[in-house]
């Protein structure tokens, strides 16, 4: 339609049209599938059919493996520890409805504050939480009540993205800061009590009640932070490295199997979403400091189980290949993911309070990525400078 002056009029979910006030919310469904119909207007511009949405929803489908898999293992951790006699399914479906309520709850909250911060600032809505709302829930305990997650997907929403500016200009990988959030704010629901008591990594029916709380330890738990410490705990708990390798041991829903890590670090290497360099430098930190570990006498865990163990391997594939809070420059990712590595073992060689140490690991280094970034290329210029100089 035009008025009297040919000026054709708005469509509805347009800018000065009669619902134009949810342009943003209405662009982002209208693009969610298809490519959206606007185009460079003026200037020289690279053009590139991978835009944010399609690196989102690669990244999505490298960690839907470990998503699978934590599932199952959910189910098949209560077989175990319960005694029940679940088949496959079984054991998928009960696991996949204990993570189900989570998923929700990420994706409802962190959505519905980031529609709510587009419409405010009247700014498209970028798609960078398709991938955060994926991972929260494969980094915390099956059983952490879904109002605490609640409170840490708008914690890490909010104070981890929105303030900076939303996708693209926070500094911290949103997904760790909400595990930070549950450690900080509720440390015995997210690590247990740093004894073999914690249960709280294993799902559990209504009203059922372990036989044997021990159960319930993680490997972690058994390697560093308990009398007994040591590989000897560790194996005489039943986990040596085949298992720890394929998943099938209690942990957070996406961080045990290593074999379905390393299948979305497979697809990100292939695509170019993720970093190889970052992920190589990592393992080569942590089993720097892990062989160190071991000449120093401070453990006896040989160095290649720290790869296993934890989080590690979820971190370095997923968390530390975020290209946003990553370092940018090739010789900065192999000094980002070296120290990745080998802050996660450190931390667990000296903390026993918490031995994880991943999450902290990369929060840390998200701090410095600009800093090695900045180092890096003063460096570069520098030679140059003189390369010229001389010439």
């Amino acid at each position: 339609m035009a008025d009297n002056n040919n000026t054709p009029k708005p469509g509805l979910f347009e800018r000065g049209g009669k619902l134009g006030w949810l342009n943003s919310t209405y662009e982002a469904f209208d693009t969610f599938l298809r490519v959206p119909a606007t185009v460079t207007g003026r200037g020289s511009h690279v053009r590139d059919g991978v835009d944010v949405k399609r690196v989102m929803i690669i990244a999505v489908l490298a960690v839907i493996p470990a998503a699978l898999f934590g599932m199952w293992n959910i189910g098949h951790m209560h077989n175990l520890t319960m005694g029940t006699d679940w088949n496959l399914w079984q054991q998928f479906w009960f696991g996949f409805l204990k993570v189900l309520p989570l998923y929700l709850v990420s994706y409802i909250v962190g959505l519905a504050i980031e529609f709510t911060g587009a419409q405010i600032k009247n700014e498209e809505l970028n798609e960078g939480y398709l991938m955060t709302g994926m991972l929260i829930p494969l980094i915390v305990p099956v059983d952490t009540p879904l109002w605490m997650l609640a409170l840490a997907v708008a914690f890490a929403v909010i104070f981890g993205k929105e303030i900076f500016g939303g996708s693209g200009y926070n500094f911290l990988n949103p997904a760790l800061l909400a595990r930070a959030f549950l450690f900080f704010s509720y440390p015995a629901k997210l690590s247990g009590t740093g004894t073999l008591d914690a249960p709280n990594w294993l799902a559990l029916k209504h009203g059922e009640t372990l036989a044997d709380a021990a159960s319930g330890a993680t490997p972690l738990t058994y390697a560093f932070q308990n009398s007994d410490a040591g590989i000897s705990a560790l194996n005489g708990a039943g986990y040596d490295f085949w298992n720890l390798f394929a998943g099938t041991v209690p942990g957070s829903v996406g961080e045990t199997s290593t074999i379905a890590i390393l299948i979305g670090a497979f697809i990100l290497i292939w695509t170019g979403v993720g970093s190889w360099k970052t992920m190589l430098s990592s393992v080569i930190g942590a089993l720097c400091i892990g062989w160190l570990g071991n000449i120093a006498g401070i453990t006896d865990i040989p160095a290649y189980y720290q790869l296993v163990l934890g989080g590690f391997a979820f971190g370095t594939v997923f968390m530390a290949t975020d290209p946003v809070t990553s370092a940018q420059t090739e010789t900065g990712k192999w000094i980002y993911g070296f120290l990745i590595g080998a802050l996660c073992v450190t931390i667990r060689l000296f903390n026993p309070g918490y031995a994880e140490g991943m999450m902290l690991a990369i929060l840390l280094m998200n701090t410095f990525a600009p800093l090695i970034d900045y180092c890096v290329t003063s460096s570069a210029v520098n030679k140059r400078a003189k390369k010229a100089k001389i010439a």
